[in-house]
């Protein structure tokens, strides 16, 4: 039943329904210039899915997969877009016109900071961020310009024992135009569970294995510092996908038709959405639950309906102790009237 009713949707069916979704929900949100992060993720196929094809599978290498894009509204937590993709295509594939859908998606909702690993380190990118005058910070590809860029590099500011960071200037050979470019450098001795990258090309030299190198390009004036740690918050998109797999499914949810399982998987983010909302608006706690937990706690609680009067009241079988908390959910629920509000 279910996939005969996804079957119906293809690529402009899929535009009717859920461009103006996405419009809806963005619209009721009273809050605006977005930090923006794309990244892109791997759904393993077992079957013969239709778009599903051998391509960069690290966990599984040589299955068929699903190469989606997704965009993260970070500053709420939410999913801005998702387009199934083919398992063989590269990272920054049809990222243009996923951008394009991704900002009619928000509407007249203004994007204040795109961010994006070394997968969207592209010309491309750039080109369209700059043309529509979009901040970035976008992570660097240790191409071979970039690593003889930084083994030039003399002048370095220590932040902590064994890290550094770098401000300067690079040019590609294919850029017109130089960008800004941030370089950080951890100490492995000192650092051991340094996240970044070793220079191949001067892997035989002591004092550059010594050491972990990460660089981005950006066109915001802020210092460098700043900068690392605006990047370094756009991990969170990778936690959002990690929940989608692991407790919404996203990865083992697909029919057989390419479009039907786009269909399919953009209903798990709005519902992602409005849990996202939930969480934030109802339960308004620090602590991020997990789905099984809110199931546990919150939907999955037996009650039944009785008829008193004029009147039909719900009675919930919950413990003494956890009455006074539910009932503060109920009072928090009238805190999801349009425009929703964020409280700090």
């Amino acid at each position: 039943m279910i996939s005969a009713i996804f079957s119906k949707f293809d690529l402009s069916k899929n535009q009717q329904v859920f461009t103006p979704l996405y419009q809806w929900f963005f619209n009721k949100l009273q809050f605006d210039n977005f930090t923006l992060d794309v990244d892109s993720t791997i759904h393993t196929r077992y079957g013969s899915q239709e778009g599903a094809k051998k391509g960069y599978n690290p966990k599984k290498p040589g299955r068929l997969s699903h190469h989606p894009l997704m965009a993260f509204i970070a500053d709420c937590k939410m999913v801005a877009n998702y387009w199934q993709r083919s398992g063989d295509a590269y990272t920054s594939n049809n990222i243009e016109s996923f951008l394009d859908d991704t900002f009619e998606k928000l509407g007249k909702k203004k994007i204040g900071l795109f961010r994006a690993d070394s997968g969207f380190y592209d010309k491309k990118v750039f080109n369209y961020l700059e043309k529509k005058s979009i901040n970035y910070i976008i992570a660097a590809r240790m191409y071979a310009p970039i690593q003889h860029n930084i083994a030039s590099h003399h002048n370095w500011l220590k932040m902590a024992d064994g890290l550094e960071i770098a401000d300067t200037n690079y040019k590609s050979p294919n850029w017109q135009d130089s960008k800004r470019m941030i370089i950080i450098r951890q100490y492995v001795p000192t650092r051991p569970k340094a996240t970044g990258r070793t220079l191949s090309l001067f892997k035989d030299e002591g004092i550059y294995r010594k050491y972990r190198y990460s660089c981005f390009i950006t066109n915001l004036n802020l210092p460098a510092e700043q900068i690392w740690t605006l990047y370094r918050q756009r991990a969170d998109a990778e936690n959002r996908i990690k929940e989608l797999k692991y407790d919404f499914g996203s990865s083992s949810f697909n029919v057989n038709g390419f479009y039907a399982t786009e269909a399919a998987l953009n209903f798990v983010m709005i519902a992602y959405n409005f849990i996202s909302l939930f969480r934030q608006v109802v339960l308004n706690t620090k602590v991020h639950e997990q789905m099984k937990t809110l199931r546990y706690k919150i939907f999955a609680i037996g009650g039944y309906i009785i008829q008193k009067g004029n009147q039909r009241i719900l009675k919930l079988s919950l413990a003494m102790k956890r009455r006074e908390w539910f009932t503060g959910l109920w009072m928090n629920t009238n805190n999801l009237k349009a425009p929703f509000i964020f409280d700090s």
